[in-house]
């Protein structure tokens, strides 16, 4: 096994156990580790650390590409650990030590990690902890499931633990297309003009000799969250494909539509799901996770190729796609995350974008990261990256929850993460708003008729019609514009 995983010989002493690896951390330092979305993350080393730190006063700055799996940042928090963290986390009890205060966070758009770091904005990396399949002849790292930021950590990094995880089989290799943009003020075009393009090498590059540990690992990614489709979620897909359609027979869009991004999450599964029963073909992803729906249609055949960063899918369809590996490979491409979500490409490729909403307001600013405008969720991720350079910015959010106690369209967003001037177009269960071309005053309308709860859409057009009455190019009642978030938070509903 170790003459098969690492192919460099003078590498074959580095062998420990993760204990003996997390000797190496000291406290204050910046740690980065590999890990997208759950996936390709550190399984072992990292919650070696949290293990230590329970007995010591050690605490580092993490991070990462995206989220961990395997409660490793609920571990690192719980224990202590985590004095900083960036960009983007998921876990209920690191999300609560960050709303007390007692872990910083750093919500960031996922392109911008990598690029600040290589431009010496951000605090260098002493120590990256990156999971791989194998160690090729070269030195070089072929990673897992998952890029995200480890081309970036293994060039950065000071010292480089590695993490070869036995349970991905090595003809992953060749999935990968590792490119490195040249630093400012030299950047050139990145060339790719397709989804499909490769225009990297296939493993990490790194300089051996910083790899000061090497700990084998036989752990799969945490599987993904897939909840069915509901009322709710179909709904919403349903909407979306019905206005593709629309698009189509305008001639804005044909039958192959453009590449798509879609964020996580069991709306985002309904609406790519959707797409099997559909008229379209011939799809193509430029995006930043490949989940579970992405494999349902390229075997039904309407997709026919899919870029991201990351595999994040169920147990499920993690066994059939790498008992399978073959059937996929020249179908799908990872790549690093700065590339995945870089704006250039997005804006070029003409990406339709389609991510989640907390709430939304009736001039189409959202909220996708905050409950009540103070109290962080999970970070912005990647679909700032996506709103502002797509060509079809859509975000989605369900019209009203807890037995229709919540509206989730508000006079006013309590925490602006995309400003109306990225928003194209907002879909709830009851309906879909396209604002391309219109005013302020035509939007509200607009969002007012085709998105709002029936239980809220009479109070919403009366602020409405009163704020207007006042005057103003975006009119608003300033003394009643959070009045329905105060109102949930003093008496649980924001109905009157």
């Amino acid at each position: 096994m170790v003459e098969e995983r690492i192919k460099l010989a003078s590498l074959k002493d580095k062998i420990m156990t993760a204990q003996k690896a997390v000797q190496i951390f000291e406290n204050d330092m910046v740690v980065g580790s590999s890990g997208f979305t759950k996936a390709g993350d550190s399984k072992v080393v990292l919650e070696a650390l949290a293990e230590r730190a329970k007995n010591e006063n050690l605490k580092i700055t993490l991070m990462t590409g995206a989220s961990l799996g395997h409660d490793t940042d609920g571990k690192l928090a719980e224990a202590g650990a985590l004095k900083k963290r960036m960009p983007f986390q998921v876990d209920k009890v690191l999300r609560s030590k960050i709303n007390s205060g007692e872990v910083l966070f750093i919500d960031q758009h996922l392109s911008e990690s990598a690029e600040l770091l290589h431009n010496k904005n951000l605090p260098p990396v002493d120590i990256a902890v990156i999971e791989v399949a194998f160690i090729d002849r070269d030195g070089s790292l072929v990673p897992t499931t998952s890029v995200g930021n480890s081309a970036t950590f293994a060039e950065l990094a000071e010292k480089v633990i590695i993490e070869i995880n036995t349970a991905i089989p090595m003809d992953i290799y060749g999935i990968h297309d590792i490119y490195k943009a040249e630093n400012y003020p030299y950047r050139n075009v990145i060339p790719i003009v397709a989804p499909w393009n490769k225009i990297g090498r296939k493993t990490i590059a790194i300089d051996p000799t910083k790899i000061v540990g090497i700990v084998f690992t036989d752990k799969q990614d945490s599987p993904a969250d897939i909840a069915e489709p509901d009322p709710k979620t179909i709904a919403i897909a349903n909407h979306i494909l019905a206005f593709f359609e629309n698009e189509v027979q305008l001639g804005h869009l044909t039958d192959r539509l453009l590449p798509i991004q879609a964020g996580i999450g069991k709306v985002a599964n309904a609406v790519l799901t959707g797409f099997k029963d559909s008229n379209f073909y011939d799809l193509t992803m430029f995006s930043e996770v490949l989940q579970d729906s992405t494999f349902d249609l390229i075997d039904s055949g309407k997709l026919s190729f899919a870029s991201a960063s990351s595999i994040t899918v169920s147990a499920a369809c993690y066994d059939r796609v790498f008992g399978n590996l073959q059937n996929y490979r020249e179908k799908i491409v990872l790549r690093p995350q700065n590339i995945s979500n870089t704006p250039g490409l997005i804006r070029r490729l003409g990406i339709i974008a389609i991510n989640t909403a907390i709430e939304f307001d009736i001039y189409g600013n959202v909220n996708s990261t905050h409950i009540g405008g103070t109290k962080i969720m999970n970070g912005i991720g990647g679909s700032g990256d996506f709103a502002r350079n797509a060509y079809l910015s859509i975000f989605v959010a369900q019209s009203a929850s807890k037995n229709n106690t919540i509206s989730h369209v508000l006079p006013m967003v309590s925490h602006v993460d995309h400003t109306e001037h990225d928003v194209d177009i907002l879909v709830t269960d009851i309906g879909l708003a396209d604002l391309r071309g219109l005013a302020p005053r035509e939007r509200a309308q607009k969002i007012i008729d085709n998105c709002v709860h029936p239980d809220f859409r009479e109070e919403l057009q009366s602020y409405f019609d009163r704020a207007c009455e006042r005057g103003g190019h975006t009119p608003h009642l300033l003394e009643e514009a959070f009045s329905w978030h105060l109102r949930l938070q003093q008496t649980g509903t924001m109905k009157k």
